[in-house]
């Protein structure tokens, strides 16, 4: 399909839609009510809010003396109502405006507050309340589900672009692997990321190995935080980049679900199932989830399932509990080598290695317990754990293994790959757990309001890796030359006080982390076994301020220590158990800011941030695409600025019609090595790489979207997403060598459009969203050999509601 038939295509649709909404009448309504107490006394002073998650319109008023609130000017549709009051639960409801008709009128009743179940709410985030982010001390921004509904975010990655300051790198094509960099820093593997679910850690070893291999699929989550400031410390070990944490859906108070089916070319196939209630003080929500088809190459599958259960009980007022569980699978034909130069010019889509395959299997599960001592003090505990598997056969694992000898000296040649060659089966066991209790306490010493947390974690993780190589292309056992054991033990203690102030809070905070080190060659000393152990105590510090000097206008600055532990791989010799001397990657990070929303319907946010590296270890892991030790990189400068905006000109207006536009800009001119330094390429050893710009640190990235939407049921939008220019190697190579792994990744900008309708008579939304509409095809990544962009992708699709 050309570019034209594309373009011609997408204009029809938008055309037929809007002819559609149009059909309907153009009459206006209202929505007018009261809200009362459980013994029908009004609720003054109260504040309702009122959304249209298609048009993205949001409306405000407070309750007068009467406990009345009245919208007017409504476009016909579905909104939803939020009532919030002091002391009370909050209640919301569905409502729908119907043409030519009165105003809907709405009897609401608010029960006193279930202190326990919020807490609950707010120990999920990392943000914490709508309030409690005015005084965050640093960059902190959101994701909403109305965003990631509207956009029809295929992975992660088109999800966590909509933020400021993060470069993802795409893989294979599927959004399986996350790469994650922040503000400059390598994106390989998200190792300088701490991941989060509902506050709780995601990885499987963020203290061994915080190489991520597993993501969980992006339609299941209700929104996400991604916090760079200081506020980092709180949780850890990692405290580097910053902090993602995705937040499931809360259970809904009456029994609804939904059915989302979507299907598309390269064989894609998306359907999902969630259901919930609240069944006496218990509150459920289960989501079931199967995504398949083709990544970005030849000889590329992918099938998953994903299935949770989430319940939360009040036990009594001060009491809540939740409950979590999950279970991931993966089944895909997937391999881990990129192209050479000469192959990805004769036919970027290729891939030789159809034998390759990985197989994932993910148990995980929580517990978190609150109980609130008194309005002002509440106790959380998350118990924690997961065990996941993961088998990953490969041929080759970068682009200089044509074959693999390695694996099979005796291959001979690529001419034999498929029929006498053998395999590498690279094979992982993770077991994780933890407890993690933290405490909050809000109170006033002389005349100023204080509110401090305080926590300690016990982390447990075991790893159990072991390779074998198969003499055939298609073995799935072999001869064992790995067999390693990996454990750690951490303890780690954290407390931060919040002064406030009226309008300025300061927040300093201490963290710090002990962690213990195992590693056991199972097969070293003659099949007797070789142990090493080794221990490591760090105190990351960080002080944050932040100061309104009008109402929904924050500035703010902070600096904190940032930390990210050594694998346990890179600080325990495998040969003799020895110590190696390798120091933690330790940071002064610092940043400055505002956040603001100018009025209803304008919303910006910009920092500026500097990062002084004292010790950036080198990447050197398989991923990467070197095989060496690790060593002391040294010290690395980040420097640079980010903007998020928003406008929403039917809140502006407080018209249906609203036409919106969003932007996430980051600008890093400065990403550098520093001090004496030289390139850790094989070869080049006494080459000094001193202000080389570091690899995979564009200066330039961009996401914009633009849209139009209105309550009858239309939305649609496009967006732009570029990425600068990036070296792919601390020498900053512009021509690229024949293995593809070093070398100019050139700019690139990509454009998605989505349009969306919901017919509320059907209790349905229909949608069509293309992925890269000008099927371009470009390089993401040299790192193991070149990997392609992924190509057009055209999906259609409807979300059932009952």
């Amino acid at each position: 399909m050309s570019h034209r038939e594309i373009s011609n295509y997408l204009v029809a649709i938008i055309l037929v839609f809007i002819q559609f909404s149009t059909a309907f009448g153009q009459s206006t309504g209202a929505i007018e009510g009261r809200l009362t107490d459980q013994f029908g006394s009004v609720v003054k002073n109260a504040t309702v809010s009122l959304k249209s998650d298609l048009s993205h319109m949001s409306l405000s008023e407070r309750t007068d003396e009467t406990g009345g609130f009245r919208f007017e000017n409504l476009r016909p549709g579905v909104y939803r109502l939020k009532a919030q009051g002091e002391g009370f639960t909050t209640a919301t409801k569905i409502v729908e405006v119907a043409a030519d008709m009165g105003p809907a009128t709405i009897e609401l009743v608010l029960n006193p507050e279930r202190i326990a179940e919020e807490v609950v709410i707010i120990a999920n985030t990392i943000a914490g309340s709508s309030d409690a982010i005015e005084r965050v001390p640093g960059s902190v921004q959101l994701i909403d589900r109305v965003t990631l509904e509207s956009s029809r975010v295929f992975k992660f990655n088109e999800a966590l672009r909509k933020v400021s300051g993060l470069n993802i790198k795409d893989e294979e094509g599927f959004g399986l692997r996350p790469n994650i960099g922040i503000r400059g820093l390598n994106p390989t593997r998200s190792t300088k990321v701490l991941l989060l679910e509902d506050g709780i850690p995601l990885a499987y070893a963020p203290y061994g190995d915080n190489a991520s291999y597993y993501h969980p699929p992006i339609d299941r989550f209700d929104g996400i935080e991604v916090l760079k400031g200081s506020g980092q410390i709180l949780y850890g070990p990692v405290t580097i980049g910053g902090v993602i944490n995705y937040l499931t859906p809360p259970p809904p108070t009456s029994r609804s679900g939904s059915i989302t089916l979507i299907g598309g070319n390269r064989n894609l196939f998306n359907g999902a199932i969630n259901y919930g209630g609240t069944w006496g003080n218990t509150g459920y929500i289960f989501n079931y989830m199967r995504k398949q088809g083709e990544g970005a190459r030849e000889n590329i599958r992918s099938g998953l399932n994903d299935v949770n259960l989430k319940t939360v009980t009040t036990l009594t007022s001060r009491q809540a509990i939740t409950f979590k569980a999950g279970h991931y699978t993966e089944d895909s034909n997937l391999t881990y080598s990129g192209l050479t130069e000469e192959e990805y010019r004769i036919n970027p889509r290729q891939n030789p290695f159809r034998n390759d395959f990985f197989n994932g299997d993910r148990w995980g599960g929580s517990i978190s317990h609150a109980y609130v001592f008194t309005p002002n003090v509440a106790l959380t505990t998350n118990i924690y754990g997961s065990n996941f598997n993961r088998h990953w056969w490969r041929q080759s694992s970068n682009s200089r293994q044509r074959p693999n000898d390695s694996a099979d000296p005796a291959c001979g040649g690529m001419e034999n790959l498929n029929t006498t060659c053998g395999i590498e089966g690279r094979l992982r066991h993770y077991h994780t757990w933890g407890i993690d209790p933290r405490l909050r306490a809000n109170y006033t010493i002389f005349g100023i309001q204080n509110e401090t947390d305080l926590g300690v974690r016990y982390h447990f993780e075991n790893q159990s890796r072991r390779q074998e190589n198969g003499n055939t292309p298609d073995a799935r056992s072999g001869v064992l030359v790995e067999n390693n054991l990996r454990r750690n033990h951490a303890w780690s203690g954290f407390i931060q006080n919040r002064f406030i102030m009226r309008r300025l809070t300061i927040t300093p905070g201490v963290r710090i982390e002990n962690i213990d080190y195992l590693r056991k060659n199972r097969l070293g000393n003659n099949g007797l076994g070789i142990s090493g152990a080794y221990d490591l105590t760090q105190v990351v510090p960080g002080i944050g301020v932040s100061y309104s000097p009008v109402a929904n206008t924050t500035v703010f600055i902070g600096v904190h220590r940032g930390f990210a532990p050594p694998r346990t791989e890179d600080v325990i010799n495998n040969s003799n158990g020895g110590s190696i001397d390798l120091d933690p990657e330790l940071s002064w990070n610092y940043e400055a800011g505002f956040r603001s929303f100018i009025s209803d319907g304008i919303r910006l946010e910009s920092t500026v941030f500097r990062m002084d590296y004292e010790n950036q270890i080198i990447p050197a892991s398989l991923a990467g695409g070197i095989g060496t030790a690790l060593t002391n990189g040294g010290e690395t400068l980040h420097q640079g600025a980010e903007v998020n905006a928003r406008i929403d000109t039917g809140t502006i207006l407080r018209s249906s019609h609203n036409f919106y536009s969003s932007i996430a800009y980051t600008w890093l001119p400065i990403a550098r090595f520093e001090g004496l330094r030289f390139s850790n390429i094989g070869g080049f050893g006494n080459i000094g790489i001193r202000h080389n710009r570091l690899p995979y640190a564009p200066e330039h990235i961009t996401n914009l979207t633009v849209g139009y939407s209105r309550p009858s049921g239309l939305d649609a939008l496009i967006e732009m997403v570029h990425t600068g220019r990036q070296f792919a190697d601390d020498l900053n190579s512009i021509d690229a060598s024949s293995d593809g792994q070093r070398g100019l990744i050139p700019a690139n900008t990509v454009w998605n459009a989505t349009i969306n309708y919901n017919i509320e008579s059907l209790r349905s939304t229909f949608f069509v969203t293309v992925k890269n509409l000008m099927d371009r095809t470009f390089i993401v990544d040299r790192s193991r050999g070149i990997l392609p962009s992924m190509p057009r992708l055209l999906q259609t699709g409807v979300k059932f509601r009952f």
